[in-house]
């Protein structure tokens, strides 16, 4: 791994472990690139970033934004897929379906690691940008339908922030549907003292209960997933499925972490 990579962006790391970890068990997510690139590329990692716990979460959460995302295509084939803090997840292989364009954006250390293991074609290309500023989106193509997906990234950014990146991104594609996740004000504080991105060295995190909360008029229209299905619960071993469902599935994982879909009205 690049010595350039900064705390927040090595923190893509602990997704691409715990979906290495589960594809290779052959539940919940099939996702060779994460094997492959983790078998190159990996480090030790401490504390609560190597738990199967949350191998298994993180790569649920995966799968929900993939199902999501090929339910979009579906109906939008000709779609443009903007994929922020894309770290170097696999998600255009894995949904495999037809896309009008894809752009997976990143910080530029998280860009030119990603050159090593991904090629960009006609319709998929990579693209350094920070989620912090808005002076990028400007500059994208433009498109009658745009997906965008924010796995992993708003808790990195402060509600000023996430507030101003929606706003420039509805600006831009009229017909717009984002999907997001966040943490609860209440889970950004417990994050203090049990989060897995500390193992890595980063630190502060933001979080807030619903995204109507930022005020981002042109999202009216929002609703909350599930981030852990039964039916993925359903394929751990036996004896592990009643502690996930304690543990990452159900109200008290609702108090802590959320994932939204939002719409343009």
């Amino acid at each position: 791994m690049s010595h350039t990579m900064q705390a927040a962006s090595r923190t893509l790391y602990i997704p691409l472990y715990g979906k290495a970890a589960v594809s290779r068990k052959g539940i919940i997510l099939h996702d060779p690139k994460a094997e492959e690139i983790w078998a190159k590329e990996g480090f030790p990692l401490r504390g609560k970033s190597r738990s199967k716990w949350l191998a298994y979460s993180m790569s649920m959460r995966a799968a929900v934004y993939d199902a999501e995302a090929r339910a979009y295509l579906a109906k939008h084939p000709d779609a443009l897929v903007l994929h922020i803090g894309c770290g170097m997840d696999s998600r255009a292989e894995r949904v495999s379906c037809a896309y009008g364009q894809w752009i997976d954006a990143d910080l530029p250390p998280v860009i030119e690691e990603r050159k090593r293991y991904y090629s960009e074609t006609g319709r998929y290309s990579m693209l350094a940008a920070d989620a912090s500023q808005t002076d990028w989106i400007a500059a994208l193509p433009q498109a009658g339908h745009a997906l965008v997906i924010m796995e992993g990234l708003t808790m990195y950014l402060t509600h000023a922030q996430n507030a101003a990146l929606l706003t420039a991104l509805a600006r831009r594609y009229p017909s717009l549907t984002v999907l997001a996740d966040y943490y609860t004000a209440f889970g950004a504080k417990a994050s203090a003292w049990k989060n897995p991105i500390r193992d890595v060295g980063a630190q502060a995190v933001s979080g807030i209960d619903n995204p109507s909360m930022l005020g981002v008029k042109a999202l009216a229209r929002i609703e909350e997933l599930d981030m852990a299905p039964d039916s993925m619960i359903r394929q751990l071993p036996k004896g592990e499925r009643m502690i996930f469902r304690a543990l990452f599935a159900g109200r008290f994982a609702k108090s802590i972490y959320r994932m939204f879909r939002m719409e343009s009205a």
